[in-house]
Parts: C-alpha cells; structure tokens; sequence
C-alpha cells in the first residue's frame, strides 16, 4: 500500500514560512495533481514527500510510516524532474539502470529490467544513446524509466512537461496517463498548466500562497469552484467576473441598470450587499444591447479559434470573454448584450473571496435553501 497521509505540515525557510499547515490525504494507487501559480508552495511539498527538503511541521507518511527523518531513499519514491537530470556521459540503458547498480542488484537482473523498462517507456533503440543524441520527448522519457525501473511505491513529478513543446506534451500527458494505469502506483505530479491538471487528475489540488484552496476531482472544481481565486485560475479562457450588490430583495445582482436574476434562495442571505460575480465565458451568450438580464458591452477584439471564437468584449475598462460559434460575426466597437443565465452563475464572498454557498450563512441555514446551483 502506498497511501500518504499529510497531517498539519509547514515550512518555513528562516522566518518565511512557504506551506501553512496543509492537511491532505491520498489513496494508494491515485493520480493526484498539485496545481497552482509559482511561488504557491507546490514544489515544496513535493520535496517534503520525497525527503529532498526539511519538514518544519506536522508529519508525512507513507503506507502508514511516518517518513519525517527516512532518508529519500528509504522512502520508496522516485522522482521525475523538469530539468531530466540525466547523467550526459552515460548512455540511456546507463542512466536507466544506474540505480539498480547502486543497490547492488546484479548485471544480469539490471539488463533485463532495462530491456522491460525501456519497452514500456518505447526506448528499445535508444539504449545505446547518450542524453545529447535525443530529443526533449525521449530524455523525458529516460527519466521515467529511471524511475519506473525502481519499482517504486510513490512516482513523484515535479513539472516533468514542461520544457517540452505543445505537441510533445499533449503525447506525453497520454503516455504518463496510461504508464500510471499500467503501473498502479500511487502518482503526484506537480503543475502550473491547468490543463495537464484536468486532464491527468484522479484527485486535484488547488494551492495558493501556501494554502490549499481546494481539494476535489477535476470536474468538481471546474463546475464549482470553492473560492474567486480558484474560479479564476482553473479554466481557458478564464472565469469572468463583475462586481456589484445584491438587490434588497436577493432576487437580483445590480449592475449598472437592471438588475441580473439570481438565484433567489442565495441572494436572501446577502441581500444589499456587495458580492463578486463570476461566469464561465462559455456559459454566456451574446443577445441585443438592453436586452434582458444582460450587460452592456463593446466589442474589443475577436479571437480566432479556427473551431470557434473567443469574443473579448469591454465593461468599463474590464475584459468579459465569450465563447461563440465560429459562423457568428462580431468587429471591434460592435455594442452588445452578454447575457447571463442565473444557473450558471457563481457568487463570491468580496472580503474572503469564497462562494456565498459555502459560507455559515448559507451552511447553517434550513435544509432548503442548501440546494443551489450557483
């Protein structure tokens, strides 16, 4: 089993701390993603799970043994870096093999163990190379032979694509995708790119100065996200936001005319205040200026997508984008409508920045005002 318990870990360099406090879990044998900005703790914690770095904290475990002051080595992971960090003297079945020949395994085993392993990563010609003779897509994949051929409880990855192109790293996700369905390891793979996140994730988790902002499968986070800052940071193009105040009421979201309909069970619990909304660009629709429960807005600049359009319209000197078919026309200084339906709207705590239906308010009222699709 290869469970990992994070229970209430910290680190702090001098008197900066980097992680607060971070309390996670992840089963044996789950693709868990760690995604978030630079700078947001994620390759930290990371390196606290292979032993690469001092936890200042709290405990992590592994397969239910406290690893704290293991040596990385003894822990039973193996790490994928960014950089490769491949040894350029020596050849792929060289690096590929390097850690079983310091474990004393002998030449026989290691020989066949690199031909399985070099099969399974598709490097069969390639074993007579050195690092210099290969392209980024084929170092990368040297590295996690290296790590595969340890058979290890715990594969870490710590930004493994990205030094690779746009098409190699689409070819790689696929590949690493189905080297974890093969292998049953348990697998944390560290990233800024969201779509790497969506796309390889069992479990994602979203950081952010430290912090853990939210915790759930990809779908989960996407469709609702827990605060702005993840509404903001999980989708291409982004989530849009506007803010205003709820109506007296709570029927409506008062923008600059005519109120926007909202959900009405929500908006009573913060009626008159002010309140960030947010919504998909591909969840909004162009209609006439003046329309009903719309915005009015100008047209910036139109984004080609080849399949579709990404309008990019201006609301008082903010960006709102919207995704269109690719028959509609639309020219820069077009006035429009973007009309808002209330079901896909997502509303946002202005001081805290979490949705309005998961704060107390809403959390510790009666059981039929929890049933909200904001």
């Amino acid at each position: 089993m290869a469970e990992i318990n994070i229970d209430a870990v910290r680190k702090n360099y001098g008197r900066n701390p980097v992680v607060h406090g971070v309390d996670l879990n992840f089963r044996s044998g789950e693709f868990v993603v760690i995604l978030g900005p630079s700078g947001c703790g994620k390759s930290t914690l990371l390196r606290m799970i292979a032993g690469l770095e001092e936890i200042s904290d709290g405990t992590i475990s592994i397969g239910g043994t406290v690893v704290n002051k293991l040596e990385p080595r003894e822990r039973g992971c193996a790490m994928v870096f960014q950089n490769y960090a491949l040894y350029p003297h020596m050849t792929v079945a060289a690096n590929m093999g390097y850690a079983l020949k310091v474990a004393g395994v002998k030449k026989e085993e290691r020989e066949i163990r690199i031909q399985e392993t070099a099969k399974i990563v598709g490097l069969e010609e390639y074993l007579d190379r050195k690092p210099a003779q290969l392209s980024g897509g084929q170092r990368q994949r040297v590295a996690m032979g290296r790590a595969i051929i340890r058979e290890p409880k715990v594969f870490l990855f710590d930004e493994p694509l990205s030094n690779l192109d746009a098409k190699l790293r689409v070819q790689m996700r696929i590949e690493i995708r189905r080297l974890h369905k093969r292998l049953s390891a348990t697998s944390v793979f560290v990233t800024h790119d969201q779509v790497e996140a969506m796309t390889l994730a069992d479990k994602l988790v979203v950081m952010n100065k430290g912090h853990v902002e939210q915790v759930g499968t990809p779908l989960e986070i996407y469709h609702r996200p827990r605060t702005r800052f993840v509404g903001e940071f999980i989708g291409s193009p982004a989530m849009n936001f506007v803010e205003g105040i709820i109506t007296a009421d709570g029927t409506g979201f008062g923008y600059d005319g005519a109120p926007l309909q909202i959900d009405p069970h929500l908006g009573k619990h913060y009626a008159g205040q002010k309140v960030a909304l947010g919504i998909r660009p591909e969840k909004c629709s162009i209609v006439a200026a003046g329309s009903l429960n719309s915005i009015a807005a100008n047209v910036d600049f139109v984004e080609e997508l080849g399949a579709g359009k990404v309008i990019h319209a201006d609301i008082d000197g903010e960006t709102f984008a919207v995704c269109v078919e690719d028959h509609e026309q639309y020219k820069p200084g077009d006035l429009i409508g973007l009309q808002l339906p209330a079901q896909d709207m997502h509303l946002f705590d202005i001081e805290t920045g979490l949705r309005l239906d998961a704060m107390p308010a809403v959390q510790n009222a009666a059981p039929a005002t929890q049933k909200i699709s904001a």
